[in-house]
């Protein structure tokens, strides 16, 4: 900025954009303060002039109308996005943690048996008897 536009109180626009566009989100208030100023406008080119300075869309305009006309002034906030979350069974849980149990305690198994058997094979490398060997439940 030049001393003569800092002395000016000229502002001078940021050039770089930004990567990514944000989206805007209204409050009901705000929607509601806008159909309000358009509702009374009653000469030409005022409806575009208000438009233009908020950087609205006739679009825009023609949703809230609708909503407002409905009834549902909570309906002009802005709602959360994606998915909505669905219901959960209340057992859910608990299957989920049991089924869990039932992992872990299939993996103790597995390795307990690996181990029965590698004692089964040492004791014959080293001539015990298998009758001296306690027996394998299964």
């Amino acid at each position: 900025m030049s001393k003569t536009e800092k002395e000016a109180g000229i502002r001078v626009p940021n050039p770089e954009v930004s990567d990514r566009a944000k989206r805007r989100r209204f409050t009901a208030a705000y929607k509601l303060s806008v159909l309000r100023e358009l509702d009374s406008c009653t000469e030409s080119g005022e409806i575009g002039a208000v438009l233009r300075r908020e950087g609205l869309y006739s679009s825009h305009i023609a949703k809230w109308r609708d909503k407002r006309a409905a009834g549902e002034l909570q309906a002009l906030e802005p709602r959360k996005r994606g998915r909505r979350a669905r219901a959960r069974h209340p057992l859910e849980a608990e299957v989920a943690r049991l089924e869990r149990e039932k992992a872990k305690l299939a993996e103790e198994l597995r390795k307990a048996k690996l181990i029965i058997s590698v004692q089964k094979k040492l004791a014959t490398l080293l001539g015990i008897p298998a009758s001296e060997l306690p027996e394998e439940s299964e």
